[in-house]
């Protein structure tokens, strides 16, 4: 656990974070959110933080020591896509008992890393540690180092238990063990001078493929993306890469600012979401990949490809906005998604009444301050009493949050768009966009409100 300890307070002081280097070194040793109290995990853990953000490596077991509820409470909780292996979409656990908690769970640990290894042979293997097996003692660590001398591959272990914090910190330290046991530890079979990292992207829903053939059309080889549709031989040579993209950096700019330090390997923020976005980001990559040495006609492509792009989404978004304009949206959310998608929708001529800031950081915060101007709605943590009342007084038209908060939305007869991790559209790029307001069209014009709003056969009947 002192080792552990360490590894968080290394994570709290990170210096990628301006917001962190503001505080004093009593605050800063106090992390970046409110700790987790026993029996209150709702919005995630460290464990589920560390599974979720490296589970969409496709090709690598990922193999939870611990009670097999864990296991199922972490499995497939994002709608990560692949384009080759499905080994991640199996679950694997130890399913510890009450014996393995008396003796100690490292024999059953090495037995199920055995049994993978001879079942499916898998380039690696993730362990992650859970707070039962990490509060009887089991030292993880070492026991992975065992097993990487014995069975001759990379056994990683994931020191994430539940308890030392939330979900963001999880996903900080998912990356600290890449950086400690993956990252620079092969070589890809070539370079160019157009290879770049994308940090902190998930595929969800395949978002990743609306955004790589645009990359590919201009060049640009995505050497590693940390870590959707990964392979982990990917990710291991991913520090040859000449530029980097930071998706998300409340998750993973620990991954960002350490390969930048240790590769020299410079990265930026930027979004998929929406056309400006999309475009801006784009540009950066070329802007970037030409001061590492790519050429400079590939800012002059990059414009065109920008300037073709652009016009047929707004082409193929027309006859949308007219039906779009000025319908009012509460969008419940948070992190890169509290800002990227505000400006996307705005684009679209729809007006924000409200977005949720509860996972933002103030960098966040400061983005969404000038896109919707200083009087932005920003709502820390906004109840399901308050969410409701909104849409029953007509406040907005339409509702984007995650399935948790859908059934809200439905109690007060208004329209819902899935907008977070389990969606099952992809909203990245300029496709992504037209996509995006195809769907909020069709949950906004669908029949069955006004079919639901109605009174009752039996209510009218009281009525007369």
């Amino acid at each position: 656990m002192a080792g552990l300890n360490a590894k968080v307070q290394e994570v709290f002081d990170e210096p990628g974070c301006e917001k962190n280097q503001g505080k004093s070194d009593k605050e800063r040793k106090k992390g970046c959110t409110k700790q987790l109290q026993p029996g209150a995990a709702a919005g995630g853990c460290a464990f589920d933080g560390a599974k979720i953000a490296l589970q969409p490596i496709t090709d690598v077991a990922h193999l939870v020591h611990g009670p097999i509820a864990c296991e199922g409470n972490s499995w497939d909780n994002r709608g990560s896509k692949s384009s080759g292996s499905r080994l991640y979409r199996t679950g694997f656990t130890t399913d510890i008992n009450e014996t393995d908690v008396v003796f100690g769970g490292e024999k059953r640990l090495f037995k199920a890393i055995r049994e993978i290894i001879d079942k499916y042979d898998p380039p690696a293997v993730f362990v992650y540690q859970t707070c039962v097996t990490a509060l009887i003692g089991d030292d993880i660590e070492a026991l992975c180092k065992a097993a990487k001398e014995k069975f001759g591959r990379p056994i990683v272990p994931i020191n994430a238990p539940g308890f030392v914090g939330s979900k963001n910190l999880g996903n900080k330290l998912a990356g600290e063990a890449l950086l400690e046991y993956v990252i620079g530890t092969e070589e890809p079979e070539y370079t160019t001078s157009y290879d770049i990292n994308i940090i902190g992207e998930y595929n969800l829903s395949g978002e990743l493929w609306q955004v790589k053939p645009l990359l590919d059309e201009l060049g640009i080889r995505i050497l590693a993306c940390i870590s959707g549709d990964a392979k982990y031989s990917e990710v291991a040579a991913s520090h040859r890469a000449r530029a980097a993209m930071m998706v998300c950096s409340k998750a993973m700019i620990n991954i960002a600012r350490k390969m930048e330090e240790r590769y020299a390997i410079p990265f930026f923020e930027g979004s998929f979401y929406g056309i400006s976005d999309m475009s801006d980001s784009l540009r950066q990559i070329a802007k970037l990949l030409v001061q590492r040495g790519a050429d400079e006609e590939l800012v002059d492509r990059t414009e065109k490809l920008i300037s073709r792009e652009e016009a047929a989404a707004w082409e193929r978004m027309a006859s949308y906005k007219a039906r779009l304009a000025g319908k009012k949206v509460l969008l419940i959310t948070g992190g890169v998604k509290s800002w990227s998608v505000v400006a996307a929708l705005q684009e679209a001529g729809m007006e924000i009444v409200g977005t949720s800031v509860k996972k933002s950081t103030d960098e966040d915060k400061e983005r969404i301050k000038e896109i919707m101007g200083e009087d932005a709605h920003m709502f820390d943590d906004m109840t399901p009493r308050e969410m409701y009342a909104m849409l029953k007084e007509a406040q907005a038209d339409i509702m984007l949050s995650g399935g948790r908060s859908q059934f809200i939305a439905l109690k007060a007869k208004m329209p819902w768009l899935d907008i977070n991790q389990e969606r099952h559209h992809a909203y990245a790029g300029y496709d992504g966009m037209v996509a995006l307001v195809h769907e909020i069209d069709k949950a906004l014009y669908n029949p069955i409100w006004e079919q639901v709003r109605k009174p009752a056969p039996w209510e009218q009947s009281w009525q007369q």
